[in-house]
């Protein structure tokens, strides 16, 4: 079975922005796997790279933005058929640029606790079961 690491990221807005209490998601385009749901944005880290570096690149690929990439907020883990997710969940928040549609279908900023009712992947229970945790939901 094919292990592949990913990097994802909880996603604020700039610090003096409208959406800096708000979090981005992005919706994975058709013909991918799990095609048309809601996700944390990232994606794969290639062998030899750093999973903050892999995360960094990914978010100006798929949506235009700089981050600054934290600390570790999650980590989630998903056997799926024929894969298994590794999933490295960064706090980040974004320091240059508008999010832009590149390699996404759909992008959304969304509060905490909207995005409680949010259909995510599988992996990313451990990110949504701590923002339930913390906002006592």
């Amino acid at each position: 079975m094919k292990r592949i690491l990913v990097a994802a990221g909880l996603v604020y807005g700039a610090a003096d922005g409208p959406e800096r209490a708000h979090i981005l998601i992005s919706r994975r385009p058709a013909g991918t796997h799990l095609a048309d749901w809601w996700e944390f944005p990232g994606g794969k880290v290639e062998p030899g790279e750093a999973p903050t570096a892999a995360l960094a690149r990914e978010l100006h690929e798929e949506l235009g933005i700089e981050v600054e990439v934290g600390d570790v907020y999650a980590v989630g883990h998903h056997v799926y058929e024929g894969r298994e997710v590794v999933l490295l969940v960064y706090a980040c928040r974004v320091v240059a640029g508008e999010p832009h549609c590149h390699q996404v279908a759909e992008f959304r900023w969304v509060t905490p606790a909207e995005l409680l009712t949010v259909r995510l992947p599988p992996a990313d229970g451990p990110v949504v079961e701590r923002l339930r945790r913390e906002l006592g939901a």
